[in-house]
């Protein structure tokens, strides 16, 4: 697996790394750190030598830092990118340059000079084509909440995250969200009959593909602590069945088809992100 960690030199950047090192079985991690210009007022006149230097000090500072860091973790440390310039532009082309599985990012970073993690994680999730981690805090690492909607994506994420997690003494749940259909129209408009039977189309669904999901981690050898299927707003539910469980890891799919879907899953995503204390794993599919 090999990982683009995105780093400010905050703490919550680095507990990223504490984090991930704990879920993975393996990874070599580059590391970019990139100093913003845009962090200056346009009326503030700069000598772009002098502050260039003064920005590439304070990235080797950083990248010397997340270099010890990672090897303390387990890790195989790799590249180190520094730049100066667009948080979001540098950390885009970086992933078009390398093959990468995962942008490894904190989802907030500090004030004034280094502010640019919390600012730019959303984009990053919303524009880029490979999967991502926003790490919250230091957690347990314990406790894997897995989401379906019982489609290829689906498989396919659970085909991914075999590859990639290390599943020792871990409690895995599995959950999914069907969408109210009284949400989708107007009070008084549904027959009850019709809406009676969409529900129970839908738990038949959502039974069989927690259940597909389920078999697959049985095959494995790896149990199942608990399985649930959920109604109502996707994102809440999911805040809600994470809060009420002390989850430690989200696992996500979306499909990486359009720009269209992306902001979709970006929208549900941020609103999670802005409501768990969780680590977030938001993984692309192809399907």
């Amino acid at each position: 697996m090999k990982i683009l960690f995105c780093t400010d030199g905050s703490k919550i950047s680095f507990n990223a790394l504490k984090n991930i090192s704990c879920w993975v079985k393996s990874a070599i991690v580059d590391t970019i750190c990139v100093i913003d210009w845009n962090i200056l007022p346009s009326e503030v006149f700069v000598d772009e030598e002098n502050f260039s230097y003064s920005c590439a000090n304070i990235a080797d500072t950083i990248l010397d830092y997340a270099k010890e860091e990672i090897e303390k973790h387990g890790l195989y440390s790799g590249k180190q990118i520094k730049n100066c310039g667009s948080v979001i532009e540098s950390i885009l082309e970086q992933t078009e340059k390398d093959d990468y599985d995962m942008i490894l990012m904190g989802s907030h970073g500090k004030k004034g000079l280094q502010k640019w993690l919390g600012s730019v994680s959303q984009e990053i999730i919303n524009s880029s084509k490979i999967s991502n981690y926003i790490s919250k805090e230091e957690n347990n690492k314990t406790r894997i909440l897995l989401t379906t909607d019982g489609s290829p994506c689906s498989t396919e994420v659970i085909g991914k995250i075999f590859d990639e997690i290390n599943f020792e003494n871990k409690e895995i749940h599995i959950c999914m969200v069907n969408e109210d259909p009284n949400l989708l129209f107007l009070d008084g408009t549904l027959d009850t009959n019709w809406l009676l039977d969409i529900q129970k189309q839908q738990q038949i669904y959502s039974a069989k593909a927690i259940e597909d999901i389920k078999n697959i981690f049985t095959e494995h050898n790896i149990s199942v602590e608990k399985t649930e299927i959920l109604t109502g707003i996707p994102a809440q539910e999911i805040i809600n069945y994470a809060n009420i469980h002390s989850i430690d890891l989200i696992i996500l799919g979306s499909r990486n088809k359009s720009k269209m879907d992306r902001f979709l899953t970006g929208s549900v995503s941020k609103r999670v992100i802005e409501n768990v204390t969780s680590d977030i794993w938001l993984v692309r599919c192809k399907n």
